[in-house]
Parts: C-alpha cells; sequence; structure tokens
C-alpha cells in the first residue's frame, strides 16, 4: 500500500511539473482534467501534497511545487523520459512506451537507474 502512495504522489507531483512548463500556472481542476481523476479526488491529494510540504496553494487556488515537489517531479519526470525515449529507440511505439515507462519510473532504485542512464549515456539509444 505504501507503494502505491508513493506512486500516486510521484504522479501527482510530475503531473503538476508538467502542467507548469506547458501551461504557467497550475489548477487542480487542470490536474483532474490531465490525470482524468474526478476533482474531489485531485482536491485530497493536493490537501496531502500541501501537508507534507510539496507543494503550496495560493488564494487564487494557483497550485506551485515547493523545492522538495519539484526535486521528486523532475527526478521522476526525468526517468520517465529517459524510459520512454529508450523503448521507443527498440521499437516500441510512442504510447506504449510512454505508459510503460510510468511504471517503470517509480520501481527502481536510485542505483539502478543511475546504471541504466550511465549505460544508455555511453551506449547511445
Amino acid at each position: 500500500m505504501k507503494d502505491r502512495i508513493l506512486e500516486s504522489k510521484e504522479n501527482y507531483l510530475e503531473t503538476i511539473l508538467i502542467l507548469q512548463n506547458r501551461c504557467g500556472e497550475v489548477r487542480s481542476i487542470d490536474i483532474a482534467a490531465e490525470m482524468d481523476f474526478s476533482k474531489p479526488s485531485v482536491s485530497v491529494a493536493m490537501k496531502n501534497l500541501r501537508a507534507e510540504g510539496c507543494i503550496s496553494v495560493d488564494e487564487n487556488g494557483r497550485i506551485t511545487l515547493t523545492d522538495e515537489g519539484r526535486e521528486i517531479a523532475e527526478r521522476v519526470y526525468e526517468r520517465h523520459l529517459l524510459f520512454t525515449e529508450w523503448l521507443m529507440s527498440m521499437g516500441i511505439s510512442e504510447k506504449t512506451a510512454a505508459e510503460d515507462a510510468c511504471r517503470m519510473e517509480h520501481c527502481l532504485s536510485e542505483e539502478s537507474f543511475a546504471a541504466i542512464k550511465s549505460y544508455i549515456k555511453k551506449h547511445g539509444l
């Protein structure tokens, strides 16, 4: 159960990062639309992320990542991009590669990810 909670947290933070990069500002409704989740589910998640110090929410409902939240989001997003590109380089469709990367990005240790990243950089995609 703990792993699923961590994965959910990472997915929310990654989505906030992606939306901030794409749109500049993010609200709960944007996250709900992007992830295809209900607004109440997103609201609960944002409350938890704020309590954990991963996001801040201003008086207008705009959500921003704290330094801690951004660090987690960037780490997960880097994994997502690397795994997606790597899988596509092996002939896997973009859609399948992105879906598989989304699962892979959460389960590898830092050590394993660093080794895979180093191997890919050394040998190319």
